[in-house]
């Protein structure tokens, strides 16, 4: 059983489905990374947050700084897993986290029932153990474990 987990995801609906794991991780060691939104400064309050940068869609320039925060971050957190439902500031955490070994588990987002979204497609050679919340996500994702929906 993973004794530090690490959590990655966008704020907002991203973070809230990582936040229903709550009965999963409270008795764990977590680190998370996320952006400072209201909503994700005042759900994290208490907990140990690395702020990520935003915007990470087709910016280049943040893409490379969230890729030295997650080296600097898997170095000194040396989490036990990756967790993560996404979006684009996944990818640097979940490339990095496979070329140190550590095991990462992506969540497909409860809302992509037809097509995985595109961070998927980008994080599924370096992920570990995918997991999705409704059957029909099997369609595009055959190897993945459903688990039902989080929220």
């Amino acid at each position: 059983m993973p004794v530090h987990a690490l959590f990655v995801a966008s704020s907002g609906g991203h973070l809230s489905q990582l936040l229903a794991l709550r009965p999963w991780w409270r008795a764990r060691r977590r680190t998370w990374v996320t952006f400072r939104t209201a909503d994700a400064v005042s759900a994290l309050a208490g907990e140990t947050v690395v702020w990520a940068h935003h915007p990470t869609t087709r910016d280049l320039p943040n893409l490379l700084r969230n890729t030295a925060l997650a080296w600097r971050t898997l170095r000194r957190e040396r989490p036990d897993v990756v967790v993560t439902t996404g979006a684009a500031v996944a990818f640097p955490f979940f490339v990095l986290a496979r070329l140190l070994g550590v095991p990462t588990v992506y969540i497909e987002v409860y809302d992509r029932i037809d097509a995985p979204t595109l961070t998927t497609r980008l994080c599924a050679p370096f992920t570990s153990l995918h997991l999705v919340q409704w059957p029909g996500q099997l369609d595009f994702l055959p190897r993945a474990v459903h688990v039902g929906p989080l929220l």
